[in-house]
């Protein structure tokens, strides 16, 4: 059992550094919810990215506001990301003058976020560490096989939080449910949406495979809406393509508050291991999600009543044979494309009919 740290005194100011993607925020949201119930009186202020600022502004949850991260190397961008010394310079100047209590690093192992905290000055340091990694004040060691959401629960266990949930929650604004009502009214079917887009190709199921799906959804007396991002456009056209029923696009046409008004309204929705999946679960959509095992392992949801994760255990490069987990080839080939039509068509189904209630 790990060990009970107790909190933190006279803590009135709390920044937590998490500048990545869609879904790698939305798995802090429960450790997030323990350190605002510990720290009820304390602002949290978020160290993130634009999207952020924007998607956070006047929603109810955890964090109060947003420092938006200058491009950094390993916080705000890749090792190849090119610096301005000036404006990392006044983001910390900034940051300092914000006189934190507590800093929290839930960005990843600390080579280059541990440097970054430290940066902030403030009077108490927590995170995640690798060996190689500056060292905080109270720190857990990152370890690669860990379900993300009870990696920052452990995190925020150091300040003396304490768990008040475990699947993580998105309220939604009026604006939300008003811009997708717009794109998508409402015509009594009920919607199911199918995501064909990930960042990673590896954890792209084919869209011919999406397709067939949609077209069983449709003929269950679904409404099919096919979503991703303006560069996932070409996907979203194979889709809706592949399908022999009538789709609705709506790829680059929702901010992500729309998005997640949509995903609020679907019955079922079906997509690769994305930021949108997490979306839709954290607004109460049923899912179906289309897992590598690996991922499955770190990313997949707790329960079973809602969502329905459908795995891939191929663990070889389809193209040279070269153990993915262990010795990454760079190949980019879907790790997901021998997952059946069958089993996902099922659960979708399954869930389709069970949302009746």
């Amino acid at each position: 059992m790990q060990e009970a740290f107790p909190q933190f005194p006279d803590v009135r100011k709390i920044a937590v550094l998490r500048a990545n993607a869609l879904g790698d925020f939305i798995v802090t949201l429960p450790a997030l919810e323990a350190l605002r119930a510990a720290y009820p009186l304390a602002e949290i202020v978020l160290l993130a990215k634009d999207w952020h600022a924007a998607f956070l502004s006047g929603r109810p949850g955890p964090i109060d506001r947003v420092l938006v991260v200058p491009p950094s190397r390993g916080v705000n961008g890749d090792e190849a990301t090119v610096e301005d010394p000036a404006a990392l310079d006044a983001f910390f100047a900034e940051a300092r003058r914000e006189r934190f209590d507590l800093a929290v690093q839930m960005h990843g192992g600390g080579r280059n976020s541990n440097p970054f905290l430290l940066c902030l000055g403030a009077r108490h340091t927590i995170g995640l560490r690798t060996r190689d990694a500056a060292p905080l004040d109270r720190w857990v060691p990152y370890t690669p096989l860990q379900p993300e959401i009870i990696r920052y629960l452990e995190v925020v266990a150091l300040a003396g939080a304490q768990p008040v949930m475990l699947e993580p929650v998105i309220p939604l604004l009026p604006a939300d449910l008003d811009e997708a009502a717009a794109l998508v009214p409402d015509d009594g079917r009920p919607l199911a949406v199918l995501h064909p887009g990930a960042t990673a190709k590896q954890r792209r199921w084919p869209p011919e495979k999406f397709a067939a799906v949609g077209d069983r959804l449709v003929a269950a007396g679904a409404r099919v809406v096919v979503t991703g991002t303006a560069p996932e456009q070409a996907l979203a056209d194979a889709v809706r393509a592949g399908m022999c029923a009538e789709s609705i696009d709506t790829c680059g046409r929702l901010s992500l508050g729309g998005a997640a008004g949509l995903l609020s309204r679907c019955r079922v929705v079906v997509s690769n291991d994305t930021g949108l999946l997490h979306l839709a679960a954290a607004v109460g959509a049923r899912t179906v999600g289309i897992y590598w095992c690996w991922n499955l392992f770190t990313y997949g949801p707790l329960t079973r009543t809602r969502h329905r994760p459908v795995v891939s255990w191929r663990l070889s490069c389809p193209l040279c044979g070269a153990d993915e987990l262990n010795h990454p080839c760079g190949h980019e080939p879907s790790m997901v494309a021998d997952i059946s039509v069958d089993g996902v068509a099922q659960h979708a189904l399954d869930l389709l009919a069970d949302g009746t209630e």
